[in-house]
């Protein structure tokens, strides 16, 4: 099917929005439980096979863990099938959404794994569930390990390594108690009271990265502590089971920067985190918006992250930018390199293809608009890359968007819609040629 010939369809059946129209890029659909507020989704992809998760809302505020599978690269999404066995139990934001990771079967579709921030009885914990039937259901949610304890946790990112999954989240049992021993939940530091803006820096080593495998009890440990709370974190996985994860961390003088650092055993231990750039980004708070990273065939090192600008003029405000940078050998990063945008660029992520190329896709906002652009590019042999930029949307606020390189080409899913009547929009582009 040539997919930019594709004309306007509309299908409502067993829980399940479909939408598809012609349109510059690729195809869209529209993704949703019916009555619901959808939003916060996740890809994961196979060959063929495609999983997105999600959250969605009932008016009451109950939020629930659904999915939908895709046996043809994503062109077209089975009915949402409820993740959670326990009604309204999830906890979403747009950093932390549900994420979905796939364990490959050559003679089945993959297993899938979703994991999810729940309300706690003292904070939040981490639950995962499993299905082997192609999302048709799902075992009882269990605890990840290591998230039971008090306080609040979160963030999380998962990476199919080896056979198994592995997960890394933000923490803040070290919050917990307060000084008169009651719980203290404060820890995203939206700005927070004096004593807390003084002493950020202080109050971040509180903030932990940890790591563990669902089901595989005693794998919890500590990565880092001194991280910058409300930031997504990113992990991805080679071949031969190296693990990698990347963050936002808070650097002497309240300085928020990426962090990286990879794990060649499985997860047992990891290096000496290593800072991506110097970027200089003095904050006061949590800017909530977190890397991305990707690892390709010959482990090099894909990052992209937003950080402060100054202005273009004396006059002007200070803003975002989104950069790239690579790495070969864990150790140093490649200068930074700008990917323009036209707007604010937030909530970044990144998907390779075959012969070096990927995909960058965030969310921007200008005056009047709050859109989903992407940018392509192929890294050449002397790592040297040139991304070019592309608008998803129009008129539709569209937020927080994913992306997956599939059999067919890259699907892209965002937020798309008014607040309180949104849905999962998905795009499949076509597969872009090789430009060197």
């Amino acid at each position: 099917m040539n997919l930019l010939s594709v004309g306007r369809l509309t299908i409502v059946a067993a829980g399940i929005i479909a939408l598809a129209a012609a349109r510059t890029g690729g195809r869209t659909a529209d993704v949703a439980v019916k009555e619901r507020t959808n939003a916060y989704a996740s890809i994961a992809a196979s060959g063929k096979f495609v999983a997105l998760a999600w959250g969605a809302s009932a008016t009451n505020g109950s939020t629930d863990v659904y999915l939908a599978a895709s046996r043809d690269g994503g062109q077209v999404f089975g009915a949402p099938r409820r993740v959670n066995r326990v009604p309204g139990e999830a906890s979403f934001s747009g950093e932390q959404p549900p994420r979905v990771a796939l364990l490959s079967d050559t003679a089945h579709d993959p297993a899938i794994v979703v994991v999810w921030t729940a309300k706690g009885p003292s904070g939040t914990q981490l639950l995962s569930a499993r299905s082997n039937d192609s999302g048709g259901s799902f075992t009882a949610a269990v605890p990840l390990p290591g998230s039971e304890a008090s306080g609040n946790r979160g963030w999380e990112s998962i990476a199919a390594a080896d056979g198994s999954v592995a997960a890394v989240w933000l923490d803040h049992r070290a919050l917990a108690a307060g000084s008169d021993g009651s719980m203290n939940h404060a820890g995203h530091e939206h700005g927070g009271t004096a004593q807390q803006k003084t002493d950020g820096v202080a109050r971040a080593q509180l903030s932990k990265l940890f790591f563990a495998k669902p089901g595989l009890d005693g794998s919890a440990h500590e990565i880092a502590g001194g991280v910058c709370y409300c930031c997504k974190t990113s992990l991805a996985a080679d071949a031969s089971g190296g693990i990698y994860a990347a963050w936002r961390h808070v650097y002497d003088g309240n300085v928020r920067d990426i962090a990286f650092s990879k794990s060649a055993d499985g997860g047992r231990t990891f290096s000496t985190p290593v800072r991506v750039s110097d970027d200089h980004w003095v904050l006061d708070g949590c800017p909530e918006n977190g890397p991305a990273l990707a690892v390709d065939r010959e482990k090099r090192i894909h990052v992209v992250w937003a950080t402060l600008l100054p202005g273009s003029t004396a006059d002007a405000p200070p803003t975002l930018g989104l950069f790239y940078a690579m790495s070969r050998d864990e150790r140093r990063f490649t200068p930074r390199r700008q990917i323009m945008t036209e707007g604010v660029p937030r909530h970044a992520q990144i998907a390779l293809g075959p012969e070096g190329q990927m995909t960058v896709v965030w969310d921007e906002q200008a005056p009047g608009v709050h859109r989903v652009a992407l940018a392509r590019g192929t890294l050449n042999g002397n790592d040297g890359i040139r991304f070019t930029r592309e608008a998803l949307t129009d008129s539709a606020p569209a937020t927080y968007p994913v992306v997956a390189t599939t059999a067919a080409g890259t699907l892209i899913a965002w937020t798309s819609g008014s607040s309180g009547q949104t849905v999962i929009r998905t795009m499949l582009v076509e597969k872009p040629p090789v430009d060197r």
